[in-house]
């Protein structure tokens, strides 16, 4: 898989992708990243790649000529079918599990990095095949989005993971039909007390299958209490719903344990 990145600032990935799972994936050859700069794409001397909005505003925009010219370039090289180009966004759908999905069944995947107080529309309308936001928030560029897309479209990868079977087990795993699961269990390590905070007896028990219902029921309650909205689209067993209940009546005062 080959990841074409289009930025003003392409030395900020230097550092980004030269560690963890994303530079082992590089250095294993199952993904190759290609960093193109919007500024050797210009014609005057200064290296133009922004400028003022129509109609009157504050900020610069960034221009849609170095925008066009660099993906004409990428497009002219790529040989496959399944490449797809992405305009990194505040205004975009918000990118979530089932999308880094998605993305990793690309061949090659241009992320657009915008910058100033926007790109022009006309990249959104005519070049990109979709739009992107990383979550609620404004960035001082789309560099940092980039690399959250990266990541965590490269881990999804076959060989990209030391345990494979980690992506099945972690939060925001994929379900049928666009839907998520729950958020993940509580994990915890040696060593089992430390500064009077204690691992839950349970799971230096031994019995795998109290350590099960434990894990499960932990993971419901921290999506109940971090991300409820995510219990609405979930697959919840009948015993599931019975412990929402029950954390209901806990929040009503009343006393539950994760393991009985």
């Amino acid at each position: 898989m080959v990841f074409h990145v289009i930025t003003i600032f392409p030395r900020f990935f230097e550092g980004p992708f030269d560690y963890g799972v994303v530079a082992r994936a590089r250095s294993n050859g199952l993904i190759g990243i290609e960093t193109h700069d919007l500024r050797d794409h210009t014609f005057d001397r200064h290296r133009t790649v922004d400028d003022r909005p129509f109609g009157g505003d504050e900020g610069m925009v960034l221009k849609i000529e170095p925008v066009f010219l660099v993906l004409k370039k990428i497009r002219e090289s790529q040989r496959h079918e399944r490449v797809r180009t992405v305009l990194l966004s505040a205004q975009g759908k918000r990118f979530d599990q089932n999308m880094a999905l998605r993305f990793a069944g690309y061949k090659e995947v241009t992320l657009i990095c915008g910058r100033y107080e926007g790109v022009d529309e006309r990249v959104a309308e005519h070049l990109a095949d979709e739009e992107v936001s990383v979550g609620d928030f404004v960035l001082s560029g789309g560099e940092w989005a980039c690399g959250i897309v990266v990541d965590a479209v490269t881990r999804l990868l076959p060989g990209a993971l030391g345990n494979e079977a980690s992506t099945q087990q972690e939060s925001f795993r994929p379900l049928d039909g666009g839907r998520v699961d729950i958020l993940d269990c509580p994990h915890y390590t040696r060593p089992a007390e430390f500064e009077g905070w204690k691992t839950p007896e349970v799971l230096l028990s031994g019995n795998h299958e109290r350590i099960r219902r434990w894990r499960r029921r932990a993971a419901l309650e921290k999506t109940w209490r971090n991300r409820p909205e995510l219990l609405g689209t979930a697959p919840l067993s009948r015993s599931d719903r019975e412990w929402l209940a029950a954390l209901q009546q806990q929040d009503a005062g009343a006393e539950v344990h994760h393991d009985q």
